[in-house]
C-alpha cells in the first residue's frame, strides 16, 4: 500500500512550547485519516506541518515519497479546507472556485470549465453565478471544498471544516464528505475535536494529547479498545475503573474501561444472568434524556460509574439500590494509565 504521508520523529517547537513532540505516523494512499485530540494537543500544527504553512523543527517528513522539509506550500499537491471558508466575498462562487486555476495560469474557459464540473460534484452546479452572501453556511463549505478540489489534490486537508454549522446541518456534511472522499479515491486528512465525526467518518484516527499521538487505530479500536485513561475518558466518556475495582471484577489489577452504554441495570435483589459480571450500586443522579437515561452510581467501594439505559426500562430514581451488570468482555483492561 503506498504512503500517502509520513512523519518520522516529527517535532515543532514554538520557543520552548513542544507543539508536536516526535511524531510517527503513516497515512496510506486513499484513507480517510482523522487527527482527533483537545484543543492545544498538536493535530492542527501536524495539519499544517503536511500544508507547508509550518516547518519541522526536527525529524523528516515525506508525501508520496518525496521529501517535504523546507518545500513551500504551492510545491505540494495538498490542499487546505478552513472552518472559515475563506472564499472572496466581490467574487462569484465560479471564480472563487476556479482562483486556483488562474493563479497557475490556466485559460478561462479551461478554469470554468472544470470549476462548474467541481461545482456539480458538491451538488452546486447551479450556484456559480451567485455570491457567498447569498448561500447558506453548508453552500459556502461546499464551495470551500470546491475550491480546494478544483486543483485534484492528491492530499485534501480539512482543519474542523464543520465547526461553524449547526448539528444537523454537521451531521449531514458528515455523511456527504465521507460519500464524496469514496468516491473520488483520493487521501482525507480531517482534524477535529469532535469524536462524533471523527468516528462516524475515518478509516482511522490518531488520538492526540500533549503534542503527541497516544493511540492510532480503527474507529472500533479507538472506541472499544481504548490504550489509556485519557483516550477512554476523551473518546466517548467511558467510566475509567481503578486497578482495585478490575480485580474485584475478576479481571487483572490495572486499569479498565467499561463504557456507560455496555451495562445492565437491576433492581438491587435480582440477580443478573449467569457469565455476567455485577456491582451492587446506589443511584446518585438520574437524568432523563428520552430514549435514553443517564444515571450516576456510586458502588459500596466509592466507585462512581455513569450507566446508559433505554428509557423505556422505566424510570430510575435519586436514592434507588439497583444491581449494575455487563459482559465480561466489555470491561476492557487499559495497557496504559496516562
Amino acid at each position: 500500500m503506498t504512503t500517502a504521508v509520513s512523519f518520522q520523529k516529527i517535532s515543532r517547537y514554538f520557543g520552548p512550547v513542544r507543539a508536536v513532540d516526535d511524531v510517527t505516523l503513516d497515512i496510506a494512499e486513499g484513507e480517510f485519516f482523522a487527527m482527533l485530540g483537545p484543543s492545544g494537543s498538536g493535530k492542527t500544527t501536524c495539519l499544517r506541518l503536511i500544508a507547508g504553512f509550518e516547518q519541522p523543527t526536527s525529524g523528516h517528513m515525506e508525501i508520496f515519497g518525496v521529501t517535504s522539509e523546507g518545500v513551500p506550500p504551492y510545491q505540494r499537491n495538498v490542499n487546505t479546507v478552513f472552518q472559515d471558508y475563506a472564499l472572496f466575498p466581490h467574487m462569484t462562487v465560479l471564480d472563487n472556485v476556479a482562483y486556483g486555476l488562474m493563479v497557475k495560469g490556466i485559460d478561462k474557459p479551461t478554469r470554468h470549465r472544470k470549476a462548474l464540473e467541481t461545482l456539480t460534484l458538491v451538488a452546486l452546479g447551479s450556484f456559480g453565478s451567485r455570491r457567498p452572501s447569498q448561500l447558506s453556511g453548508g453552500q459556502r463549505q461546499r464551495v470551500a471544498l470546491a475550491r480546494a478540489l478544483v486543483n485534484e489534490p492528491k492530499v485534501l486537508l480539512l482543519d474542523e471544516p464543520l465547526g461553524a454549522l449547526d448539528l444537523k446541518l454537521r451531521e449531514q456534511m458528515q455523511v456527504e464528505l465521507k460519500a464524496l472522499q469514496r468516491n473520488l479515491g483520493i487521501t482525507f486528512v480531517f482534524v477535529t475535536h469532535d469524536q462524533g465525526e471523527a468516528l462516524s467518518m475515518a478509516d482511522r484516527v490518531a488520538i492526540f494529547n500533549d503534542g503527541k499521538i497516544v493511540q492510532v487505530g480503527s474507529p472500533e479500536d479507538i472506541y472499544e479498545r481504548p490504550n489509556t485513561k485519557f483516550v477512554a475518558d476523551f473518546v466517548g466518556s467511558s467510566n475509567v475503573l481503578s486497578p482495585a475495582f478490575s480485580k474485584s471484577a475478576g479481571g487483572p489489577e490495572k486499569w479498565a474501561s467499561l463504557r456507560p452504554e455496555k451495562i445492565g441495570i437491576l433492581p438491587a435483589k435480582v440477580k443478573p444472568s449467569p457469565g455476567q459480571q455485577s456491582a451492587s450500586a446506589k443511584i446518585v443522579a438520574a437524568h432523563y434524556q428520552g430514549s435514553i437515561s443517564r444515571l450516576n452510581t456510586r458502588t459500596a467501594g466509592g466507585e462512581t460509574i455513569n450507566v446508559s439505559v433505554p428509557s423505556s426500562l422505566g424510570r430510575f430514581a435519586e436514592g434507588d439500590e439497583v444491581m449494575l451488570h455487563w459482559p465480561k468482555e466489555a470491561l476492557h483492561v487499559m495497557a496504559g494509565e496516562a
